[in-house]
């Protein structure tokens, strides 16, 4: 866990502006000063009214006994308050329960802003427990219950509500879940310091949240206005589906006030920047795939953004300075220096085909095979192609038969017909060449996997909108120059470096002295390098997945 760190992400805090207060600044004043029968909780920290709760009552063995059976089971809990001699830390009447009671409760106010399960830390029903206090018993298990809604609330807030792999198994990142005992451990020092610092550093968290708060504001007031019916539209139209997109274009802030009737040039430079914001070729025609995705309701918007802050919770680690960074839904690789793009390029991702889907990790490529050779994966050597062989020992006549020493095998003297998918004990490799699988270089950086990122001799693709074709890595459109400019950094000639090796015809590597973080991710709402939202279709399902799972977990829309 990275506990109060500015230093990814300094930029965070200019993103704060604006933002409510009640998010940023945590209230105080939940205050148990004894009384002669009874204490008062202020008004402040319980959402604004009063309330009156018995005196403290003494930490007798009863307290302690009823503390010890709540907290039973909970390992990270019970240590907790065994180090500290089993004294309260939450329901004392001193300035420190005080402070720690105001900044949790207060904290956890602004769940619903940051779209987490409300109900999972029951702030409401913490502030009753503390006005209907009557015995040491209680006492114990309110103690218990708001340790555990800390350490729930931290971890959610750092690193996500769901478990991902839970949800679709082609999400296979680790989480940066959050140590329990530091997590306490941080509070008892500083409450706010820690609390403060649970939350995503990236500036792009930020500015989730506060898309999200603007679509809730747009759909309460009754969201982008009536959807177009039309098939198609183009500049010379008129009528009424042409105001309904321009009605529509100016509710999503791409044009200003506008009576006109007609698909005249204003209409057609908003069309092109909503095109753009939706990865679509920007040609300022209304067709089918514009249309779909102008008439995409803001609550489905609202729902893209909010899985989006839940996928920024499970990638809260730093990133690097340097990274590459690949945004399935967008078809794009893009390396990322100091948080700006100093390189991109156009990418083929894995079919939608369940078992050819790209998966979402984060890893280190650590060097470039230039010229490399292509094993085929066991994957596709049981779904695809051992069935060819089976049909036709002649098929695929571009790739070696070899067996488990790495001797090439004839393939007169093997019977495919009597293997399996489960015992076919070869391998199939296709030797280097311009017309080889991967192209004339991959970018590896080895995982279980074996996903990279590799250069292809089929081209044509890249031309497409949509670009889920591969088996699962990650084909380039322009693999050389992206080459050159992750070797610019180690060499004063990286176009040399990489051409010598290429034009040598021999399978070599190049490793890379600073290896760089790779980070395959899958975001159908982000901004752009001007903060504008960007939206793109949920190709694999994932999304709609995740959000379903986040509501059936307590968040609301």
């Amino acid at each position: 866990m990275y506990l109060f760190s500015d230093k990814f992400y300094p930029s965070a805090r200019k993103c704060t502006k604006g933002l409510p207060g009640a998010v940023l600044v945590f209230l105080t004043g939940l205050s148990l000063h004894a009384a002669p029968a009874v204490a008062q909780v202020s008004g402040a920290a319980t959402g604004g009214t009063a309330v009156m709760v018995p005196a403290t009552l003494p930490q007798t063995s009863g307290f302690r006994q009823a503390l010890a059976a709540a907290a039973s089971g909970d390992e990270a809990v019970q240590n907790f308050f065994r180090d500290r001699g089993y004294e309260s830390f939450w329901t004392s009447e001193g300035p420190e329960g005080i402070t720690r009671r105001a900044a949790l409760l207060a904290a956890l106010d602004g769940a619903a802003f940051h779209a987490l399960p409300v109900a999972r830390y029951d702030a409401a029903g913490l502030r009753r427990a503390f006005a209907q206090l009557r015995s040491e018993g209680d006492r114990g298990r309110l103690e218990i219950r708001m340790t555990r809604a800390l350490l729930d609330y931290a971890r959610d807030l750092s690193s996500g509500v769901l478990t991902p792999a839970r949800i679709d198994p082609g999400i296979v990142r680790s989480l940066p879940r959050p140590e329990e005992p530091e997590v306490l451990a941080a509070f008892a020092a500083d409450p706010q310091r820690l609390l403060n610092s649970l939350s995503p550093r990236n500036p792009e968290y930020v500015r989730l949240l506060r898309a999200r708060a603007d679509l809730q504001r747009q759909i309460a007031g009754g969201g982008w206005g009536r959807t177009i019916t039309a098939k198609s539209l183009r500049p010379g139209s008129e009528g009424p589906e042409v105001v309904a997109l321009r009605d529509r274009l100016a509710a999503m802030g791409y044009l200003g006030r506008s009576a006109t009737a007609s698909y005249d040039g204003s209409i057609v430079a908003a069309v092109r920047a909503f095109q753009e914001d939706q990865g679509l070729s920007a040609d300022g025609v209304a067709g089918e795939a514009t249309l779909r995705a102008l008439n995409t309701a803001a609550e489905e918007r609202l729902a893209a953004v909010t899985v989006a802050i839940e996928r920024e919770r499970w990638a809260n680690i730093p990133r690097g300075d340097r990274h590459i960074w690949v945004n399935l839904t967008d078809y794009t690789v893009k390396l990322i220096d100091d948080g700006k793009v100093s390189f991109e390029t156009r990418a083929v991702i894995g079919s939608t085909k369940d078992e050819k889907r790209t998966p979402e990790f984060s890893h280190r490529m650590t060097y470039l095979e230039v010229n490399p050779d292509w094993t085929v994966p066991p994957g596709i050597i049981r779904r695809d192609y051992l069935p060819k062989l089976q049909a036709n020992p002649n098929a695929l006549s571009h790739l070696k038969v070899v067996d488990s020493r790495g001797r090439e095998i004839p393939r007169s003297a093997i019977n495919f017909s009597a293997y399996t998918a489960r015992n076919f004990p070869f391998s199939l490799k296709q030797p280097p060449g311009p017309s080889n699988a991967l192209g004339r270089v991959k970018f590896m950086f080895p995982n279980p996997w074996s996903i990279y990122l590799h250069d292809t001799p089929d081209k044509h693709l890249f031309a497409r909108d949509a670009r889920a074709f591969s088996s699962g890595c990650v084909r380039l459109n322009d693999p050389f120059d992206f080459a050159y400019a992750l070797l610019a950094r180690q060499s004063d000639d990286p176009k040399g470096l990489f051409q010598r090796a290429l034009n040598s015809g021999k399978q070599t590597r190049i490793n890379l002295e600073e290896p760089v973080p790779v980070h395959l991710d899958y975001r159908t709402a982000f901004s752009d390098a001007r903060g504008k939202m960007q939206y793109r279709r949920d190709i694999y399902g994932r999304d709609a997945a995740i959000h379903a799972a986040l509501i059936k977990a307590g968040v609301t829309p």
